[in-house]
């Protein structure tokens, strides 16, 4: 009776928490071409669903390019460098989306952001319906992830009654 206890366990407590976090996205900027001078990035981030808990991976030529996160629309309209939040220059970094609202994006190395190198995201809150096209980690989400088993509690609790 103890291997069914902890069967039950794993099937209905452990597994829900499991996707859960295979739900987040990692979203690739840019698609296939990366954080690139050619790419209309605000035109692949309009087609892109982001919620909290999703990553921006930022991929590029390090050295020829970087990320830099500015801290208003007036700032990215103008691609005021000065006052960003924070640089990135690794070539693949990653970006967290830890809260709702408007981030503003643009690269760092002299007059790329002028020519539109640049990006606006608006993050939602993790329950949004998404776009099934944004998924580029190959995991599980909670789209393929029986429905019936997020409801564990209440049918853990069923299925105890029926079978003890």
């Amino acid at each position: 009776m103890e291997g069914k206890s902890i069967f039950f366990f794993v099937l209905f407590f452990v597994l829900p928490l499991i996707a859960k976090q295979a739900s987040a996205t990692r979203h690739v900027v840019g698609g296939s071409q990366g954080w690139e001078e050619s790419v209309d990035l605000n035109s692949w981030a309009s087609g892109e669903t982001f919620k909290v808990g999703d990553q921006l991976v930022f991929k590029y030529s390090s050295g020829l390019h970087s990320v830099v996160e500015l801290g208003s629309e007036t700032a990215y309209k103008n691609c005021d460098l000065g006052t960003s939040l924070d640089t990135k220059t690794t070539g693949n970094d990653v970006v967290k989306l830890n809260k709702v609202g408007t981030r503003y994006f643009a690269c760092g190395t002299l007059g790329h952001c002028d020519q539109g190198m640049k990006m606006k995201i608006i993050t939602v809150a993790g329950n949004a319906p998404s776009t099934p096209a944004s998924t580029d980690s190959g995991a599980f989400t909670a789209h393929s992830f029986p429905r019936f088993l997020m409801f564990s509690p209440l049918l853990f609790t069923f299925l105890l009654c029926i079978l003890f």
